[in-house]
């Protein structure tokens, strides 16, 4: 019976051990260019910079562009897919990678876009007022 418990509590925090492991790993955190460095899956948040040039390469379905995170630092980003379709809509991108080689180009291996929201209509929120 003490084997039974023994092996048990051992399995229980086997368990739990993992479990805390895996949340520690998915857990992000958002850094700027200069965080990201050194960093694999790292997070930027910025804005697409479009007064540099936008590429896409059919060849190699690579979509490229400039990026300005929130402390102003600007960086190329490589995506290796194509350009999304809200990409020009977007408020602020997010791009998840790493640096590569000795370059100061940013690969993404996935972009997701803050587009603004269709449902609040900035108009009608200008015209409440407070009452008293």
């Amino acid at each position: 019976m003490k084997i039974k418990v023994l092996l048990g509590i051992v399995a229980i925090i086997a368990f739990t051990s993992l479990v805390f492991y895996n949340f520690g790993n998915s857990i992000s955190t958002y850094v700027d260019f200069e965080g990201a460095e050194g960093m694999k899956g790292a997070h930027v948040v910025g804005t697409w910079d479009d007064t540099q040039e936008v590429y896409f390469n059919r060849e190699t379905m690579q979509f490229s562009f400039w990026m300005k995170d929130e402390t102003g630092n600007k960086r190329k980003i490589l995506y290796p897919r194509p350009k999304p379709n809200n990409f020009e809509q977007a408020t602020q991108i997010v791009v998840i990678g790493e640096y590569r080689g000795d370059t100061d180009v940013f690969v993404a291996n996935d972009m997701l876009m803050k587009c603004p929201s269709k449902y609040n209509d900035p108009s009608a929120l200008q015209m409440q007022e407070a009452s008293s």
